[in-house]
């Protein structure tokens, strides 16, 4: 704890804090620790100012979400500062893709609990949805812009593995997209992706 004239400041409490607010902390942060163990002290002061933490030990992430206020109530004033960002058909789309792929990795018999996959694995998953082209470098092209747009929330992170044998882009797809997309998201979404795929 560090003294300055009358205020003190809990330096580990702070860190803490500021990374949630920056983003989701995963179970290989460094941090990760230590948030299991501050973690009633996160969540009071968070609550101070209508923020919750979701922290899913199992699953080995923690984020924060905005509490839910009646319209009429004094914590309705309280301004969102976790945002909500609206993202196209098509990279929601991928999102469902990503998840799916996850529940399936998760109950096959890998050890691992990082599901990595490669740029081409992912473009094949997708590109079913899409009319053919002529010009497959098109296409491409706008399947890489919706991988970006899942890379940009946090759902995909682009990684190096080690000993890997070509310059393919490899991603590991991050377990906090359990939490967005969950079962009910899923089901309204599917009945929306049939009457697309049926539109095409």
């Amino acid at each position: 704890m560090i003294m300055d004239g009358k205020k003190d400041i809990d330096v580990d409490l702070a860190a803490l804090v500021i990374k949630l607010l920056r983003g989701p902390v995963y179970e290989e942060d460094s941090d990760w620790s230590l948030l299991l163990v501050m973690r009633n002290k996160v969540t009071d002061y968070l609550g101070l100012i209508g923020l919750e933490i979701d922290l899913q030990e199992a699953e080995g992430f923690c984020y924060l979400r905005q509490m839910e206020a009646q319209e009429d109530s004094p914590e309705s004033r309280i301004p969102r500062l976790v945002t909500r960002r609206r993202i196209t058909f098509e990279a929601t789309l991928l999102c469902v893709i990503l998840r799916e792929e996850l529940e399936r990795f998760d109950t096959s018999s890998s050890e691992s609990t990082r599901l990595f996959i490669r740029k081409k694995e992912i473009r094949e998953r997708i590109r079913i949805y899409f009319k053919e082209k002529t010009d497959e470098t098109s296409l491409f092209r706008e399947l890489d812009k919706y991988i970006h747009q899942v890379e940009s929330l946090g759902f995909l992170k682009q990684i190096n593995l080690t000993g890997s044998q070509d310059n393919e882009d490899v991603y590991e797809v991050r377990r906090i997209i359990k939490a967005k997309v969950d079962p009910e998201f899923l089901n309204d979404f599917k009945k929306r992706l049939e009457i697309y795929v049926n539109a095409l």
